[in-house]
């Protein structure tokens, strides 16, 4: 995210605090999110608005199951990726 993105983001969160709800949905914990902002301090700041008073909701676990998950599916049912794009294998064949 460039310099003035990061800077927009900074005041929608700031002039919404205390005034109303936020979500935020991140695949990236707040000890990761300096990558994406660039500046530590600003970084900070964003983060420090969003978790004052929040719930932090983490739901991670320790791989992301939903790929191996929907692998482990196809190999089992012998569904091939070009049914999955006609919509076959989801319980609605003809």
């Amino acid at each position: 995210m460039d310099k003035s993105g990061c800077e927009m983001l900074f005041s929608l969160i700031s002039s919404r605090n205390d005034k109303g709800s936020i979500i935020v949905n991140s695949n990236l914990t707040f000890e990761r999110w300096e990558e994406i902002f660039k500046d530590p301090t600003l970084t900070a700041a964003l983060i420090d608005r969003l978790a004052h008073k929040a719930h932090v909701l983490d739901i991670s676990r320790e791989r992301g199951g939903r790929f191996e998950e929907t692998i482990a599916w196809l190999k089992s049912s012998g569904t091939k990726a070009n049914n999955l794009r006609e919509g076959v294998g989801y319980g609605n064949e003809l």
